[in-house]
C-alpha cells in the first residue's frame, strides 16, 4: 500500500478511486492541459508507477528521472509516445488500454464520413449565418454513402468495427493489410487487396493503423493522386499516417473531394491553410471521448498500474519480454 503514483492529467473518477484505494499517494495534474516537459521531469522523482497521456513524451530521460519506476500504464491504446526498448532495459513494464475504444473510434469514424459526404458542417454553419432561404435542389449536393465502396486500411479491432458498420448500408468492402483476416472476408465479406488497387477503387478510404516506421506517412501527395476524385479521406488512427501538408494540396487542388480528419500530423497544430477548407472537418482527437470509454480506459489503466505495483502480470503489457530480463 506504499505506493506512489502520479497522473498527468484528470481522468474520470472510477479510475482514480481505484489508485486511491490501492496506493498511499496518487498525485494528479490538477490542471486541465498537457503537463510541460520540465514539470513531467519532476512530478515523475520518486514514482513507482505513472500513468500518463499519449501527449507525454516517455523517453530514458524521464525514467531515469525516476529510478523506482515499475510501470508506465499509458491511458491509450497507443504507445508510440513510449520509448519501450529504453522501459524494458530498466525493467519498466509499459502497458496500454486495447479493444475498449473500438466501438467508439469506428462511431466517429462513420460520424466523419458522414458529415464530409453530406457536407454536415458546412450546411449547419451556413444556415447558423441565416443563409438558408429554403429548400433548393442544387443545395449542398454531397456524395452517396449506401452502396458505395469502402476501403479499410488496416484490418484490427477498429477496422474490422468499420467493416461490420458498412455491412449495414450494403456497401463493397475493400480491405489492406500486412496479413488477412478470416472474419473481415469470410463474415463480412470483404476482399483483401493492394493499397493500390484499394485506393483506386474506393469511394471512401478509412485508415486504422497504429504508428510506425513502416506506416509514418503512409499517405502522401502520391497516394491521394491514386484516389478517385470524388474520393474522401478519413483519419482516425494516427496524425504522422498521412502527410498534412500533402493533403492540404490534394484538397486544394481538386485530386480528391474530402477529408475527415480526428488526427493531425504535427498534434495539436494544423498544417497551414488545412483549417480554411470547406472540404474538410477537423475534429479534436475525441475518437474514444464517450463517457462509458473513457471511464473504462480510466479503469483499465489503473488496473494494469496496479496489478504490477503488487507484483502480479500486467493485464495489458505491451513489452512482455520486460518479464523474461527479471
Amino acid at each position: 500500500m506504499g505506493f506512489n503514483v502520479y497522473v498527468t492529467r484528470q481522468i474520470p473518477e472510477p479510475g482514480l478511486e481505484l489508485l486511491r484505494r490501492e496506493c498511499s499517494v496518487v498525485e494528479v495534474n490538477p490542471e486541465d492541459r498537457v503537463i510541460t516537459r520540465a514539470e513531467l521531469l519532476e512530478k515523475v522523482r520518486g514514482r513507482d508507477g505513472l500513468l500518463p497521456m499519449l501527449t507525454e513524451r516517455i523517453d530514458a530521460e524521464v525514467m531515469d528521472a525516476a529510478p523506482t519506476l515499475r510501470v508506465v500504464a499509458n491511458y491509450a491504446v497507443g504507445y508510440n509516445n513510449i520509448d519501450l526498448a529504453a522501459a524494458t532495459a530498466r525493467g519498466i513494464v509499459v502497458t496500454n488500454t486495447p479493444g475498449v475504444l473500438t466501438d467508439a473510434t469506428a462511431d466517429l469514424a462513420w460520424a466523419l464520413l458522414f458529415a464530409v459526404a453530406r457536407r454536415v458542417v458546412e450546411s449547419d454553419r451556413f444556415t447558423r449565418e441565416g443563409k438558408f432561404a429554403g429548400w433548393a435542389p442544387m443545395l449542398f449536393l454531397g456524395a452517396d454513402i449506401t452502396g458505395r465502396t469502402l476501403g479499410i486500411v488496416g484490418a484490427g479491432r477498429i477496422g474490422t468495427a468499420m467493416a461490420e458498420r458498412a455491412r449495414g448500408f450494403q456497401m463493397k468492402i475493400l480491405y489492406t493489410d500486412a496479413v488477412g483476416s478470416d472474419r473481415m472476408e469470410r463474415e463480412l465479406g470483404a476482399q483483401r487487396v493492394s493499397l493500390d488497387e484499394l485506393l483506386a477503387e474506393s469511394d471512401f478510404v478509412s485508415v486504422h493503423v497504429p504508428l510506425t516506421e513502416g506506416t509514418q506517412h503512409l499517405f502522401g501527395i502520391e497516394q491521394f493522386r491514386k484516389m478517385k476524385r470524388t474520393a474522401i479521406f478519413i483519419n482516425t488512427a494516427r496524425g504522422p499516417v498521412h502527410d498534412e501538408t500533402a493533403l492540404v494540396e490534394a484538397l486544394k487542388s481538386g485530386l480528391i473531394a474530402g477529408a475527415g480528419l480526428d488526427v493531425y500530423e504535427h498534434e495539436p497544430a494544423l498544417a497551414p491553410g488545412l483549417a480554411e477548407l470547406p472540404n474538410v472537418v477537423v475534429l479534436p482527437h475525441i475518437g474514444s471521448a464517450t463517457i462509458g470509454t473513457r471511464t473504462r480506459m480510466a479503469l483499465m489503466a489503473a488496473e494494469n498500474l496496479v496489478a504490477v505495483l503488487k507484483g502480479q502480470r500486467a493485464p495489458n503489457c505491451v513489452n512482455p519480454e520486460v518479464y523474461n530480463r527479471k
